[in-house]
């Protein structure tokens, strides 16, 4: 249940459409449900913004399926990332709308009426090889409801494109920039920019690449100062990271009452009363 449902719910009550044993019923999933390979979290979206995400990897089609199921009866939104075909067929048999997106591993269902319009990200990737990491960052940064443009290939070895990218660069309220190799692209972005920049080391690399570790080792040392990295390979957690700095100060604070501020200043000034 997101917050606009739950206050439509309240709201109802209220006024005098729905009587309170109906209200209870509608709450009592809210925080989460048990299924019978998975606790279910329906709770998220409120504290959080965004659903619980189905991670597919290591999760058989048939609870991928039975997760989603349950995450649809109580949502309109639904993202499964690390997911294969097999996961794609178990989820549209409950799910006719669902899209698969295969480079990114991801599976999308969105029933929302109307999207979240968030702020602009631009991703950008050292090599074409980093393009399902990187795709998997879109896909995920999109549902979200950002806008995101692609910019692929633009890596160290040839760093004039990227500099002559800079305009587009600096339009984004955030950049994702995803490198495998050396990892050194991310640096390199947050030395041109002033908004936020998330590092995605990727596992691209010849041997002593040890599966993403020196691009992770380069970008934690880096000496572009405020630089965000994730795992290795994590684009839906750069999406993520992401969304929550694109959203608004309003929606990430809670609105709690806070005493008045005592003015202790001396009204006679420093020298006190005569």
């Amino acid at each position: 249940m997101d917050e606009a449902r739950l206050r439509a719910l309240l709201e109802s009550v209220a006024g005098g459409r729905s009587d309170v044993s109906s209200a209870i019923e509608a709450l009592r999933s809210l925080p989460f449900s048990d299924i019978d390979d998975a606790t279910v979290d329906h709770h998220r979206e409120l504290r959080c913004g965004f659903p619980e995400v189905i991670f597919c990897q290591g999760k058989t089609p048939a609870q991928v399926r039975s997760i989603g199921r349950e995450l649809l009866d109580h949502g309109d939104v639904l993202l499964a990332t690390r997911a294969d075909a097999s996961h794609y067929q178990a989820l549209a048999q409950v799910a006719s709308d669902a899209r698969y997106f295969e480079a990114a591993r991801v599976i999308v269902v969105d029933r929302r009426a109307e999207p979240p319009a968030g702020g602009h990200i631009v991703i950008a990737t050292g090599g074409t090889a980093d393009l399902p990491v990187a795709e998997e960052a879109a896909v995920c940064a999109e549902v979200m409801g950002n806008r995101v443009t692609r910019l692929f290939d633009v890596g160290v070895a040839g760093v004039h494109r990227l500099l002559a990218r800079q305009e587009l660069l600096r339009s984004a309220h955030v950049i994702i920039a995803v490198a495998g190799m050396e990892g050194a692209l991310p640096s390199v972005i947050t030395g041109l920019v002033a908004c936020p920049v998330v590092a995605v080391p990727t596992s691209v690399g010849y041997g002593t690449n040890f599966g993403g570790i020196s691009a992770l080792l380069t970008m934690l040392n880096s000496c572009a100062s405020g630089l965000t990295v994730v795992n290795i390979d994590n684009g839906f957690g750069a999406a993520a990271a992401a969304t929550r700095i694109n959203r608004p100060v309003s929606e990430n604070s809670t609105d709690v009452a806070r005493p008045a501020a005592t003015d202790t200043s001396d009204p006679d000034g420093p020298g006190g009363r005569p």
